[in-house]
């Protein structure tokens, strides 16, 4: 597998002969774009997956966004959508978010965060991973290259027009599979990991449940901050060993909501533990049943966040 120096230094050296020659070079300077744009992530989003970064550097995002001129949003979503100057896929390679639907606010990711979120999970070679939320399957693709043909990719979208998108979008990947479904109830078997990308006020319990020994899993725990569900909150890690949970936040995030991961009465304890703070200090997560402890930074009728470690706890019931 070429490393991301060998790619640029590729596409550089054909580049050059290529001008030197009066031959075009749109689309080897695109290729250069998207290694540009791959380095660029490496260093902002201070990537440990070489994989990764070759992943974004491989995968065209024109190709799930479709035609130009795209709708995009650059640094904070308040300040609000600008068209692209013209339909160049180059526009498409910068840490932006890009509008699937404006009308609902729903966007492709803003890259660095995913990339980030993506790199936490330590997804290798061979990995069984469910997609929770896949949109038009940009971000599955991404991850479709790192797992490789001798992994599977379950990508999961309840809106049935974008799970036809990215049905269509992924059909390349002989590994990846689309399901139009309610990702919080929907049965993926025993996964490596999990990445949810909507919000949640409660981890659910099928993917607690499907997570196989060592797996790991991410997901925006999440409160609303207006009518539609929009969710703030913190990203959450857990990783799974024989019976106990690690657990620890690592990201604030603003997020589209999970819509069958959502419940009112998680979302006001939620929203009560994160007004007192100390998430920071969370380090495992509870199945088994026991009384209201200092030590429960939030505690829900079927787990508990803890800031004991796992091994402190009694073992959990999975």
């Amino acid at each position: 597998m070429p490393t991301l120096g060998q790619i640029w230094e590729k596409y550089s050296t054909i580049a050059a002969r290529k001008f030197e020659s009066g031959e075009p070079i749109v689309t080897d300077s695109l290729d250069q774009r998207r290694a540009s744009f791959a380095n660029d992530l490496r260093k902002i989003s201070s990537l440990r997956s070489e994989a990764l970064v070759r992943a974004f550097a491989t995968v065209h995002r024109e190709d799930y966004l479709g035609r130009g001129p795209w709708r995009v949003i650059e640094g904070s979503p308040l300040s609000g959508y600008r068209t692209t100057a013209d339909a160049d896929p180059g526009h498409l390679y910068a840490n932006i978010l890009v509008a699937i639907d404006e009308s609902r606010q729903l966007n492709n990711g803003q890259p660095s965060g995913l990339a980030a979120w993506l790199d936490a999970l330590d997804i290798a070679a061979g990995d069984r991973m469910l997609h929770v939320g896949c949109g038009v399957g940009y971000y599955t693709a991404i991850i479709a290259e790192v797992v490789g043909a001798a992994g599977a990719v379950t990508a999961i979208e309840l809106d049935p027009e974008l799970a036809k998108r990215s049905t269509a979008n992924l059909a390349g990947y002989d590994w990846v599979s689309v399901h139009c479904a309610d990702g919080s109830s929907f049965d993926p078997g025993p996964q490596d990991v999990i990445f949810v990308n909507a919000g949640a006020t409660d981890p659910q319990p099928i993917w607690l449940n499907s997570l196989a020994d060592a797996g790991r899993m991410l997901f925006p725990m999440t409160v609303a901050i207006d009518e539609r569900g929009m969710g703030g909150g913190h990203m959450l890690r857990l990783e799974y060993h024989k019976g106990n949970f690690d657990a620890k936040f690592v990201s604030p995030v603003g997020i589209y909501p999970c819509f069958g991961g959502r419940d009112s009465t998680g979302d006001a304890a939620l929203r009560e533990a994160f007004g007192r703070g100390g998430q920071d200090a969370v380090r495992s997560l509870r199945t088994d049943i026991h009384d209201v402890h200092p030590s429960c930074w939030l505690h829900r009728p079927d787990y508990c966040l803890s800031t004991l470690a796992a091994g402190a706890c009694a073992p959990a019931v999975h």
